[in-house]
């Protein structure tokens, strides 16, 4: 699938190093992806990638990745392609379902004698021994 047909891009001037060649190049890239409005994602995956990247969505399901660590634009257009496909791949690799398992003997028999030694230090702390 395909989703570089959903998605924009906006360019604009990137701060940190550059010099004088910092001032005139729009080398920081934005990149715009709808959930909602995506043509290409089943339902199924859309809701998949609504829970996990809530934190990262606007109010209308947009997700906005900016890059702007290289000098070119090219290159920070690469980098945030690469960063948006991998969350999107991320984010729809279903859960593992919890298996169920029951506490060890060794487990049990650790929990017990924390409990006795710590019920041990309380009793000596008490004054009407």
């Amino acid at each position: 699938m395909d989703l570089t047909t959903e998605i924009s891009f906006k360019t604009s001037r990137s701060s940190g190093a550059g010099g004088q060649h910092v001032n005139k190049t729009e080398s920081r890239v934005e990149l715009r992806f709808n959930v909602f409005q995506s043509q290409l994602l089943s339902e199924r995956q859309k809701q998949l990638i609504i829970n996990r990247l809530a934190s990262r969505l606007t109010a209308n399901g947009e997700l906005i990745l900016t890059e702007q660590s290289e000098r070119s634009q090219l290159q920070n257009k690469e980098k945030v392609l690469g960063r948006f496909y991998a969350l999107i791949h991320q984010s729809l690799i279903p859960p593992k379902k919890r298996k169920a398992t029951r506490p060890t003997l060794a487990s049990k028999k650790k929990r017990l004698d924390n409990k006795r030694i710590q019920s041990e230090k309380k009793q000596l702390r008490r004054k009407d021994f």
